[in-house]
Protein backbone atom coordinates (compact mmCIF):
# COMPACT_ATOMS: atom_id res chain seq x y z
CA UNK A 1 0.00 0.00 0.00
CA UNK A 2 2.98 2.24 0.90
CA UNK A 3 4.85 2.10 -2.40
CA UNK A 4 1.81 2.57 -4.56
CA UNK A 5 1.41 5.95 -3.09
CA UNK A 6 4.50 6.54 -3.46
CA UNK A 7 4.99 5.60 -6.75
CA UNK A 8 1.99 7.84 -7.82
CA UNK A 9 4.57 10.82 -8.10
CA UNK A 10 8.02 10.96 -9.85
CA UNK A 11 10.55 12.66 -7.89
CA UNK A 12 13.08 12.60 -10.30
CA UNK A 13 10.40 14.25 -13.57
CA UNK A 14 11.92 13.66 -16.91
CA UNK A 15 12.51 16.34 -19.93
CA UNK A 16 14.92 19.06 -20.04
CA UNK A 17 13.93 21.60 -17.20
CA UNK A 18 13.46 25.04 -19.09
CA UNK A 19 13.52 28.47 -17.19
CA UNK A 20 11.03 28.95 -14.39
CA UNK A 21 8.46 32.10 -14.41
CA UNK A 22 9.07 34.90 -12.42
CA UNK A 23 5.38 35.13 -10.89
CA UNK A 24 5.10 33.32 -7.70
CA UNK A 25 1.91 31.47 -8.59
CA UNK A 26 3.47 31.20 -12.35
CA UNK A 27 6.72 29.85 -10.27
CA UNK A 28 4.84 27.55 -8.18
CA UNK A 29 2.26 26.17 -11.02
CA UNK A 30 5.51 24.75 -12.93
CA UNK A 31 6.83 23.39 -10.32
CA UNK A 32 4.08 21.75 -9.50
CA UNK A 33 3.53 19.70 -12.99
CA UNK A 34 2.97 16.10 -12.56
CA UNK A 35 1.42 16.74 -8.93
CA UNK A 36 -2.15 18.11 -9.62
CA UNK A 37 -3.83 15.09 -8.83
CA UNK A 38 -2.82 13.98 -5.84
CA UNK A 39 -2.91 17.68 -4.39
CA UNK A 40 -6.64 18.08 -5.80
CA UNK A 41 -7.39 14.90 -3.79
CA UNK A 42 -5.71 16.01 -1.06
CA UNK A 43 -7.74 19.10 -0.94
CA UNK A 44 -10.87 16.88 -1.22
CA UNK A 45 -10.29 14.82 1.39
CA UNK A 46 -9.06 17.68 3.86
CA UNK A 47 -12.81 19.50 3.08
CA UNK A 48 -14.66 16.13 3.63
CA UNK A 49 -13.29 15.32 7.04
CA UNK A 50 -14.11 18.72 8.09
CA UNK A 51 -17.53 18.42 7.09
CA UNK A 52 -17.48 15.65 8.94
CA UNK A 53 -15.60 16.59 12.40
CA UNK A 54 -18.26 19.58 12.13
CA UNK A 55 -21.52 17.15 12.07
CA UNK A 56 -20.20 15.53 14.67
CA UNK A 57 -21.06 18.22 17.24
CA UNK A 58 -24.36 18.58 15.87
CA UNK A 59 -24.92 14.82 16.44
CA UNK A 60 -23.57 15.49 19.81
CA UNK A 61 -26.12 18.07 20.69
CA UNK A 62 -28.62 16.50 18.63
CA UNK A 63 -28.14 13.57 21.83
CA UNK A 64 -27.48 15.67 24.26
CA UNK A 65 -31.19 16.69 23.42
CA UNK A 66 -32.29 13.03 23.39
CA UNK A 67 -30.98 12.21 26.39
CA UNK A 68 -33.21 15.13 27.88
CA UNK A 69 -36.29 15.44 26.01
CA UNK A 70 -36.83 10.75 25.40
CA UNK A 71 -37.64 8.30 27.26
CA UNK A 72 -34.60 5.54 27.77
CA UNK A 73 -36.32 2.83 26.98
CA UNK A 74 -37.69 3.89 23.47
CA UNK A 75 -34.64 5.91 22.49
CA UNK A 76 -33.11 3.25 20.82
CA UNK A 77 -35.68 2.18 18.93
CA UNK A 78 -36.54 5.31 17.68
CA UNK A 79 -33.19 6.42 16.94
CA UNK A 80 -31.46 3.29 16.11
CA UNK A 81 -30.89 4.50 12.72
CA UNK A 82 -29.41 7.73 13.08
CA UNK A 83 -27.17 6.23 16.12
CA UNK A 84 -25.70 3.32 13.74
CA UNK A 85 -24.75 5.54 10.63
CA UNK A 86 -22.98 8.23 13.28
CA UNK A 87 -21.25 5.09 14.92
CA UNK A 88 -20.13 3.67 11.25
CA UNK A 89 -18.70 7.15 10.48
CA UNK A 90 -17.25 7.78 13.23
CA UNK A 91 -15.40 4.02 13.88
CA UNK A 92 -14.93 3.75 9.88
CA UNK A 93 -15.96 6.51 7.45
CA UNK A 94 -13.64 8.81 8.98
CA UNK A 95 -10.50 7.38 10.24
CA UNK A 96 -10.60 6.04 6.16
CA UNK A 97 -10.32 9.80 4.44
CA UNK A 98 -7.90 10.56 7.33
CA UNK A 99 -5.69 7.43 6.07
CA UNK A 100 -6.25 8.06 2.71
CA UNK A 101 -5.23 11.89 3.37
CA UNK A 102 -2.39 10.33 5.21
CA UNK A 103 -1.25 8.68 2.56
CA UNK A 104 -1.62 11.05 0.13
CA UNK A 105 0.44 13.84 2.71
CA UNK A 106 3.22 11.33 4.00
CA UNK A 107 3.81 9.19 0.84
CA UNK A 108 3.22 10.66 -2.38
CA UNK A 109 3.61 14.65 -1.91
CA UNK A 110 6.33 15.60 1.53
CA UNK A 111 9.07 13.69 0.13
CA UNK A 112 8.28 13.25 -4.03
CA UNK A 113 7.07 16.93 -4.18
CA UNK A 114 10.51 18.87 -2.89
CA UNK A 115 12.45 16.58 -4.45
CA UNK A 116 11.40 16.84 -7.88
CA UNK A 117 11.60 20.62 -7.70
CA UNK A 118 15.53 20.18 -6.51
CA UNK A 119 15.97 17.50 -9.08
CA UNK A 120 14.54 20.14 -11.68
CA UNK A 121 16.39 23.37 -10.36
CA UNK A 122 19.66 21.84 -9.87
CA UNK A 123 19.42 20.61 -13.42
CA UNK A 124 18.91 24.21 -14.94
CA UNK A 125 20.84 25.73 -12.42
CA UNK A 126 23.63 22.99 -13.76
CA UNK A 127 24.04 24.48 -17.19
CA UNK A 128 24.21 28.08 -15.88
CA UNK A 129 26.92 30.14 -17.32
CA UNK A 130 30.45 30.22 -15.14
CA UNK A 131 29.54 33.79 -14.48
CA UNK A 132 26.33 32.70 -12.67
CA UNK A 133 28.22 31.14 -9.85
CA UNK A 134 31.27 32.97 -9.85
CA UNK A 135 29.40 35.65 -8.80
CA UNK A 136 27.53 34.29 -5.99
CA UNK A 137 28.67 31.90 -2.93
CA UNK A 138 27.91 27.77 -3.78
CA UNK A 139 26.76 27.67 0.14
CA UNK A 140 24.26 30.04 -0.81
CA UNK A 141 23.00 28.93 -4.64
CA UNK A 142 23.06 25.82 -2.52
CA UNK A 143 20.66 26.70 0.11
CA UNK A 144 18.73 28.68 -2.38
CA UNK A 145 17.60 24.92 -3.73
CA UNK A 146 17.26 23.06 -0.83
CA UNK A 147 15.12 26.54 0.73
CA UNK A 148 13.01 27.24 -2.01
CA UNK A 149 12.44 23.16 -2.75
CA UNK A 150 10.68 22.75 0.60
CA UNK A 151 9.05 26.26 1.16
CA UNK A 152 6.90 25.94 -2.98
CA UNK A 153 5.90 22.86 -1.19
CA UNK A 154 4.53 24.15 2.39
CA UNK A 155 3.16 26.79 0.20
CA UNK A 156 0.93 24.83 -1.94
CA UNK A 157 -0.05 22.24 0.68
CA UNK A 158 -1.07 24.82 3.23
CA UNK A 159 -3.17 26.54 0.53
CA UNK A 160 -4.94 23.73 -0.97
CA UNK A 161 -4.96 21.91 2.59
CA UNK A 162 -4.91 23.54 5.13
CA UNK A 163 -6.84 26.41 3.80
CA UNK A 164 -9.37 24.26 2.58
CA UNK A 165 -9.92 22.69 5.97
CA UNK A 166 -10.09 26.20 7.65
CA UNK A 167 -12.85 26.98 5.05
CA UNK A 168 -14.94 24.00 4.62
CA UNK A 169 -14.85 23.77 8.44
CA UNK A 170 -15.66 27.43 9.31
CA UNK A 171 -18.29 27.47 6.61
CA UNK A 172 -19.86 23.83 7.97
CA UNK A 173 -19.72 25.57 11.87
CA UNK A 174 -21.83 28.76 10.50
CA UNK A 175 -24.32 26.54 8.62
CA UNK A 176 -24.32 24.13 11.77
CA UNK A 177 -24.88 27.11 14.33
CA UNK A 178 -27.26 29.27 12.09
CA UNK A 179 -29.57 26.52 11.45
CA UNK A 180 -30.24 26.77 15.46
CA UNK A 181 -30.88 30.08 15.64
CA UNK A 182 -29.38 32.82 13.38
CA UNK A 183 -28.78 34.75 16.05
CA UNK A 184 -25.63 32.73 16.89
CA UNK A 185 -23.98 33.94 13.88
CA UNK A 186 -23.54 37.25 15.40
CA UNK A 187 -20.83 36.42 17.46
CA UNK A 188 -18.94 34.63 15.48
CA UNK A 189 -19.16 36.83 12.25
CA UNK A 190 -17.75 39.67 14.84
CA UNK A 191 -14.99 37.04 15.59
CA UNK A 192 -14.63 36.49 12.04
CA UNK A 193 -13.72 39.77 10.82
CA UNK A 194 -11.53 40.55 14.09
CA UNK A 195 -9.60 37.75 13.13
CA UNK A 196 -9.36 38.56 9.58
CA UNK A 197 -8.15 42.43 10.49
CA UNK A 198 -5.61 41.12 12.59
CA UNK A 199 -4.44 38.55 10.37
CA UNK A 200 -4.50 41.41 7.33
CA UNK A 201 -2.44 43.72 9.40
CA UNK A 202 0.29 41.97 10.94
CA UNK A 203 0.48 38.74 8.87
CA UNK A 204 1.46 40.64 5.72
CA UNK A 205 4.79 42.38 7.45
CA UNK A 206 6.11 38.70 8.00
CA UNK A 207 6.02 38.04 4.31
CA UNK A 208 8.50 40.78 3.89
CA UNK A 209 10.53 39.98 7.14
CA UNK A 210 10.88 36.43 5.85
CA UNK A 211 12.28 37.50 2.60
CA UNK A 212 15.17 39.39 3.90
CA UNK A 213 15.31 36.55 7.19
CA UNK A 214 16.01 33.98 4.00
CA UNK A 215 18.17 36.21 2.16
CA UNK A 216 20.36 36.45 5.60
CA UNK A 217 20.10 32.90 6.38
CA UNK A 218 21.79 32.50 2.84
CA UNK A 219 23.98 34.79 3.38
CA UNK A 220 25.20 33.09 6.53
CA UNK A 221 25.51 29.87 5.42
CA UNK A 222 27.22 30.94 2.35
CA UNK A 223 29.67 32.94 4.83
CA UNK A 224 30.36 29.79 7.07
CA UNK A 225 30.43 27.69 3.65
CA UNK A 226 33.22 29.95 1.83
CA UNK A 227 35.35 29.85 5.49
CA UNK A 228 35.24 25.55 5.57
CA UNK A 229 35.62 25.52 2.03
CA UNK A 230 39.18 27.61 1.90
CA UNK A 231 39.93 26.61 5.45
CA UNK A 232 43.52 25.84 4.44
CA UNK A 233 43.88 29.74 3.14
CA UNK A 234 42.43 30.61 6.42
CA UNK A 235 45.16 28.88 8.38
CA UNK A 236 47.90 29.63 5.98
CA UNK A 237 47.10 33.53 6.81
CA UNK A 238 46.25 32.96 10.73
CA UNK A 239 42.59 34.44 10.07
CA UNK A 240 40.77 32.35 12.16
CA UNK A 241 39.94 35.78 14.05
CA UNK A 242 38.92 37.39 11.34
CA UNK A 243 37.01 34.94 9.85
CA UNK A 244 34.77 34.64 13.24
CA UNK A 245 33.95 38.20 12.64
CA UNK A 246 33.36 37.40 9.01
CA UNK A 247 30.33 35.36 10.14
CA UNK A 248 29.54 37.21 13.23
CA UNK A 249 28.66 40.21 10.79
CA UNK A 250 26.06 38.23 9.01
CA UNK A 251 24.78 36.39 12.26
CA UNK A 252 23.61 39.35 14.28
CA UNK A 253 21.97 40.60 10.79
CA UNK A 254 20.58 37.53 10.73
CA UNK A 255 19.48 37.63 14.34
CA UNK A 256 17.76 41.17 13.62
CA UNK A 257 15.65 40.02 11.58
CA UNK A 258 14.42 36.90 13.81
CA UNK A 259 14.13 39.25 16.52
CA UNK A 260 12.08 41.28 14.54
CA UNK A 261 9.85 38.46 13.37
CA UNK A 262 9.22 37.16 16.77
CA UNK A 263 7.94 41.19 18.11
CA UNK A 264 5.42 40.87 15.02
CA UNK A 265 4.17 37.18 16.19
CA UNK A 266 3.64 37.89 20.17
CA UNK A 267 1.51 40.70 18.90
CA UNK A 268 -0.65 38.53 17.06
CA UNK A 269 -0.86 35.63 19.26
CA UNK A 270 -2.05 37.88 22.31
CA UNK A 271 -4.09 39.44 20.03
CA UNK A 272 -5.87 36.23 18.76
CA UNK A 273 -6.00 35.04 22.20
CA UNK A 274 -8.10 38.29 23.22
CA UNK A 275 -10.78 37.58 20.60
CA UNK A 276 -10.84 33.64 21.60
CA UNK A 277 -11.96 34.52 24.51
CA UNK A 278 -14.52 37.35 23.72
CA UNK A 279 -16.30 34.96 21.56
CA UNK A 280 -16.50 31.88 24.05
CA UNK A 281 -17.78 34.91 26.17
CA UNK A 282 -20.48 36.31 23.19
CA UNK A 283 -21.38 32.65 22.76
CA UNK A 284 -22.60 31.51 25.72
CA UNK A 285 -24.24 34.70 27.11
CA UNK A 286 -26.14 34.92 23.83
CA UNK A 287 -27.38 31.24 24.03
CA UNK A 288 -28.35 31.74 27.54
CA UNK A 289 -30.54 34.31 26.45
CA UNK A 290 -31.77 32.17 23.84
CA UNK A 291 -32.68 29.65 26.00
CA UNK A 292 -34.36 31.87 28.83
CA UNK A 293 -36.74 32.81 25.58
CA UNK A 294 -37.17 28.67 24.63
CA UNK A 295 -35.53 30.15 21.25
CA UNK A 296 -33.15 27.20 21.35
CA UNK A 297 -32.72 23.68 23.22
CA UNK A 298 -29.92 22.52 25.67
CA UNK A 299 -28.29 20.58 22.75
CA UNK A 300 -27.82 23.63 20.69
CA UNK A 301 -26.51 25.25 23.53
CA UNK A 302 -24.12 22.96 24.02
CA UNK A 303 -22.99 22.31 20.21
CA UNK A 304 -22.39 26.35 19.69
CA UNK A 305 -20.13 26.41 23.12
CA UNK A 306 -18.29 23.21 22.27
CA UNK A 307 -17.88 24.77 18.21
CA UNK A 308 -16.79 28.22 20.14
CA UNK A 309 -13.75 26.24 22.51
CA UNK A 310 -12.82 24.58 19.16
CA UNK A 311 -12.19 27.23 17.29
CA UNK A 312 -10.20 28.68 20.13
CA UNK A 313 -7.70 26.26 19.46
CA UNK A 314 -7.73 26.14 16.08
CA UNK A 315 -7.32 29.90 15.87
CA UNK A 316 -3.98 29.72 17.49
CA UNK A 317 -3.09 26.35 14.79
CA UNK A 318 -4.26 28.75 11.65
CA UNK A 319 -2.32 31.54 13.20
CA UNK A 320 0.50 29.52 12.99
CA UNK A 321 -0.24 28.11 9.68
CA UNK A 322 -0.88 31.10 7.94
CA UNK A 323 2.55 33.06 10.05
CA UNK A 324 4.49 29.73 8.12
CA UNK A 325 2.17 30.41 4.65
CA UNK A 326 3.84 33.87 4.53
CA UNK A 327 7.39 32.74 6.00
CA UNK A 328 7.33 30.36 3.42
CA UNK A 329 5.79 32.79 0.24
CA UNK A 330 8.78 34.83 1.43
CA UNK A 331 11.19 32.32 1.26
CA UNK A 332 10.21 31.27 -2.46
CA UNK A 333 9.84 34.60 -3.46
CA UNK A 334 13.53 35.16 -2.55
CA UNK A 335 14.53 31.58 -4.08
CA UNK A 336 12.58 32.92 -7.51
CA UNK A 337 15.34 35.85 -7.77
CA UNK A 338 18.62 32.87 -8.02
CA UNK A 339 16.15 29.71 -9.60
CA UNK A 340 14.63 32.14 -12.10
CA UNK A 341 17.75 33.75 -13.60
CA UNK A 342 17.86 33.51 -17.69
CA UNK A 343 20.63 31.23 -18.39
CA UNK A 344 23.52 33.62 -20.34
CA UNK A 345 25.16 31.72 -22.26
CA UNK A 346 22.96 28.83 -24.11
CA UNK A 347 22.63 26.60 -26.72
CA UNK A 348 20.80 27.75 -30.11
CA UNK A 349 17.86 25.42 -30.97
CA UNK A 350 19.73 24.79 -34.39
CA UNK A 351 22.88 23.93 -31.97
CA UNK A 352 24.23 20.59 -33.30
CA UNK A 353 27.23 18.31 -31.96
CA UNK A 354 30.50 19.46 -33.12
CA UNK A 355 32.72 17.48 -35.60
CA UNK A 356 36.14 17.69 -35.42
CA UNK A 357 38.32 16.54 -38.52
CA UNK A 358 41.35 18.63 -37.93
CA UNK A 359 41.24 20.73 -35.35
CA UNK A 360 41.87 24.20 -36.78
CA UNK A 361 41.31 27.07 -34.46
CA UNK A 362 40.40 30.81 -35.34
CA UNK A 363 39.55 34.06 -33.62
CA UNK A 364 38.01 36.31 -35.96
CA UNK A 365 38.02 39.90 -34.62
CA UNK A 366 36.95 38.67 -31.37
CA UNK A 367 36.21 41.42 -28.85
CA UNK A 368 35.36 40.36 -24.84
CA UNK A 369 35.54 43.29 -22.07
CA UNK A 370 33.07 41.16 -19.67
CA UNK A 371 29.82 43.61 -20.17
CA UNK A 372 31.96 46.70 -19.98
CA UNK A 373 32.73 49.09 -22.97
CA UNK A 374 36.41 48.40 -23.89
CA UNK A 375 39.29 46.40 -22.45
CA UNK A 376 40.67 42.78 -21.88
CA UNK A 377 40.85 41.74 -25.63
CA UNK A 378 39.96 44.05 -28.38
CA UNK A 379 39.65 43.02 -32.18
CA UNK A 380 42.04 39.67 -32.20
CA UNK A 381 42.79 37.83 -34.80
CA UNK A 382 44.67 34.26 -34.16
CA UNK A 383 44.86 31.25 -35.98
CA UNK A 384 45.87 27.64 -34.35
CA UNK A 385 46.56 25.27 -37.04
CA UNK A 386 46.00 21.64 -36.37
CA UNK A 387 48.84 20.02 -34.08
CA UNK A 388 50.36 23.45 -33.58
CA UNK A 389 51.65 23.90 -30.15
CA UNK A 390 51.69 27.72 -29.26
CA UNK A 391 52.47 29.63 -25.76
CA UNK A 392 50.33 32.72 -24.85
CA UNK A 393 52.95 35.10 -22.80
CA UNK A 394 51.47 38.64 -21.14
CA UNK A 395 50.99 40.15 -17.80
CA UNK A 396 48.11 39.24 -15.08
CA UNK A 397 45.15 40.52 -16.50
CA UNK A 398 46.22 40.39 -20.12
CA UNK A 399 43.23 38.38 -21.39
CA UNK A 400 45.43 34.95 -21.24
CA UNK A 401 42.44 32.98 -19.55
CA UNK A 402 39.91 34.61 -20.87
CA UNK A 403 40.91 33.66 -24.23
CA UNK A 404 40.79 29.79 -22.95
CA UNK A 405 37.34 30.13 -21.68
CA UNK A 406 36.01 32.25 -24.69
CA UNK A 407 36.94 28.75 -26.04
CA UNK A 408 35.44 26.62 -23.89
CA UNK A 409 32.27 28.93 -24.34
CA UNK A 410 32.21 29.64 -20.99
CA UNK A 411 31.35 33.31 -22.09
CA UNK A 412 29.92 34.16 -25.74
CA UNK A 413 32.29 36.95 -27.29
CA UNK A 414 30.73 40.00 -27.97
CA UNK A 415 31.68 40.52 -31.21
CA UNK A 416 33.68 38.53 -33.53
CA UNK A 417 33.69 34.83 -33.84
CA UNK A 418 35.45 31.84 -32.89
CA UNK A 419 35.64 28.75 -34.98
CA UNK A 420 36.71 24.69 -34.70
CA UNK A 421 37.54 23.42 -38.52
CA UNK A 422 35.60 26.54 -39.69
CA UNK A 423 32.27 25.57 -37.71
CA UNK A 424 30.97 28.57 -35.05
CA UNK A 425 31.42 27.37 -31.70
CA UNK A 426 28.05 29.35 -30.89
CA UNK A 427 26.19 27.15 -33.14
CA UNK A 428 27.22 23.67 -32.10
CA UNK A 429 26.31 22.43 -28.47
CA UNK A 430 28.46 23.36 -25.49
CA UNK A 431 28.78 19.59 -24.26
CA UNK A 432 29.84 18.52 -27.24
CA UNK A 433 32.39 21.51 -27.24
CA UNK A 434 34.29 21.08 -24.43
CA UNK A 435 34.10 17.13 -24.64
CA UNK A 436 37.04 17.70 -27.38
CA UNK A 437 39.03 19.75 -25.57
CA UNK A 438 41.07 18.56 -23.26
CA UNK A 439 41.89 21.26 -20.38
CA UNK A 440 44.55 21.27 -17.56
CA UNK A 441 43.35 24.64 -15.15
CA UNK A 442 45.39 25.84 -12.74
CA UNK A 443 43.14 24.89 -9.70
CA UNK A 444 44.01 21.46 -8.75
CA UNK A 445 40.63 20.58 -7.12
CA UNK A 446 39.04 18.04 -7.35
CA UNK A 447 35.37 16.81 -6.75
CA UNK A 448 34.44 15.54 -2.93
CA UNK A 449 34.17 11.50 -4.36
CA UNK A 450 36.50 8.67 -4.74
CA UNK A 451 39.61 8.49 -6.69
CA UNK A 452 37.76 6.23 -9.15
CA UNK A 453 35.23 8.88 -9.84
CA UNK A 454 37.63 12.07 -10.38
CA UNK A 455 39.97 9.88 -12.78
CA UNK A 456 36.92 8.49 -15.12
CA UNK A 457 35.35 12.09 -14.84
CA UNK A 458 36.67 13.05 -18.01
CA UNK A 459 35.74 9.71 -19.93
CA UNK A 460 32.96 8.13 -17.86
CA UNK A 461 32.86 5.37 -20.39
CA UNK A 462 36.37 4.18 -19.69
CA UNK A 463 37.16 0.53 -19.49
CA UNK A 464 38.82 -0.71 -16.30
CA UNK A 465 42.17 -1.37 -18.64
CA UNK A 466 42.22 2.28 -19.88
CA UNK A 467 41.87 3.63 -15.77
CA UNK A 468 44.68 1.70 -15.49
CA UNK A 469 46.75 2.77 -18.21
CA UNK A 470 45.85 6.48 -17.00
CA UNK A 471 47.51 5.77 -13.38
CA UNK A 472 50.68 4.17 -14.76
CA UNK A 473 51.60 6.98 -16.86
CA UNK A 474 50.66 9.56 -14.09
CA UNK A 475 52.96 7.28 -12.40
CA UNK A 476 50.46 7.26 -9.25
CA UNK A 477 49.81 3.92 -8.66
CA UNK A 478 51.99 3.65 -5.29
CA UNK A 479 50.62 7.00 -4.38
CA UNK A 480 46.63 5.64 -4.64
CA UNK A 481 47.47 2.29 -3.09
CA UNK A 482 48.66 3.91 0.16
CA UNK A 483 45.42 6.60 0.17
CA UNK A 484 42.64 5.79 2.60
CA UNK A 485 40.07 7.70 4.38
CA UNK A 486 38.74 8.26 7.70
CA UNK A 487 35.29 5.76 6.60
CA UNK A 488 38.11 3.02 5.64
CA UNK A 489 38.15 3.23 2.11
CA UNK A 490 41.23 2.69 0.78
CA UNK A 491 43.14 3.07 -2.94
CA UNK A 492 40.74 4.08 -5.67
CA UNK A 493 37.38 4.24 -3.32
CA UNK A 494 39.73 6.31 -1.29
CA UNK A 495 37.52 9.90 -0.93
CA UNK A 496 39.74 12.75 -1.96
CA UNK A 497 38.13 15.25 0.55
CA UNK A 498 36.51 18.30 -0.63
CA UNK A 499 38.11 19.82 -3.53
CA UNK A 500 40.61 17.15 -3.22
CA UNK A 501 42.27 18.93 -0.32
CA UNK A 502 43.59 15.28 1.18
CA UNK A 503 46.04 14.88 -1.60
CA UNK A 504 49.34 16.86 -2.75
CA UNK A 505 48.62 19.91 -5.41
CA UNK A 506 51.39 18.08 -7.28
Amino acid sequence: MFKFFESLSKPFPEGEPGRPPSGLYAFCRYYTRGFELPLILMAVLAALVAMLEVTLFGFMGQLVDWLVTKNPETLWQEESGTLITMGVVVVFGIPTLILLHSLLVHQTLLGNYPMAIRWSAHRYLLKQSISFFQNDFAGRIATKVMQTSLAVRETVMKLLDVMVYIIVYFSSMLFLIGSADSRLIIPMMFWFIAYVVIQALLVPKLKEISKKQADARSVMTGRVVDSYTNISTVKLFAHTEQEADYAEDSMVGFLKTVYHQMRLVTKISFLVQLNNYLLAFSIAAVSIWLWSNNAISIGAIAVAISLSLRLNGMSQWIMWEISALFENIGTVADGMNTLSRTIEVSDGEAAKPLEVSEGRIDFDGVSFHYGKESGVIEQMDMVIKPGEKIGLVGRSGAGKSTMVNLLMRFHDVERGSIRIDGQNIREVTQDSLRAHIGMVTQDTSLLHRSIRENILYGRPDATGADLEQAIAQAQARDFIENLTDPSGNSGLDAQVGERGVKLSGG
